[in-house]
C-alpha cells in the first residue's frame, strides 16, 4: 500500500528526498493502512527544530469513536537532528521547498518521503504536459499498425 502524491512531480523538479516516520493516533493509523489518505495539497514545513506535515488529509477510521476529528490536523514528522539541520540549510540556500512525496508501510510502520523540490515555472509545466500528448500520440500511431 503505497499513497503517492502525484501532483508533486508535476509541479517540482525533485533533487533529493529523506523518509521519515509521522506521529499519528491509533485510528489514523488504521486508516492509513486501509488507503484513506491523500497528500495532495500538502507540504512540509520546519519550525525550530522541529518538521511539521501540514495539510494532509487522513480520513477517520470508521469503527473509532472520535469526536471533533481534524483530518486535515498538522502531524510532526520524525527525522534525526542532523538530516532536520542538513534540510534546513539546503532551504535556506537556495529556492527549495520540502513537499511529502509518498506515504507507506515499512516494517508494520508508516513512513512519509519527502522531497527536497525545486518549483517549476508554468512553460516548463506546458512543454512537459506537449511531451506526454506525443508519445501518447506515437505509441496509439503503433497500435494502430499492429492491428
Amino acid at each position: 500500500m503505497k499513497i503517492e502524491n502525484k501532483q508533486a512531480h508535476f509541479d517540482y523538479t525533485i533533487k533529493e528526498s529523506v523518509e521519515a516516520g509521522v506521529k499519528l493516533t491509533g485510528p489514523e493509523v488504521k486508516s492509513v493502512k486501509s488507503g484513506r489518505a491523500t497528500l495532495t495539497g500538502a507540504f512540509v514545513k520546519i519550525l525550530g527544530s522541529e518538521v511539521y506535515l501540514i495539510n494532509s488529509q487522513i480520513q477517520p477510521y470508521s469503527f473509532a469513536n472520535i469526536k471533533g476529528y481534524d483530518p486535515r490536523r498538522t502531524r510532526k514528522l520524525l527525522l534525526s537532528k542532523k538530516e532536520i539541520i542538513g534540510l534546513k540549510n539546503r532551504i535556506d540556500g537556495g529556492n527549495f521547498a520540502l513537499i511529502p512525496l509518498s506515504m507507506y508501510i515499512k516494517h508494520g510502520i508508516i513512513k512519509v518521503e519527502v522531497g527536497l523540490g525545486i518549483g517549476r515555472k508554468q512553460y516548463e509545466k506546458r512543454e512537459i504536459l506537449k511531451k506526454r500528448a506525443e508519445i501518447r500520440d506515437i505509441e496509439r500511431q503503433f497500435r494502430g499498425k499492429i492491428r
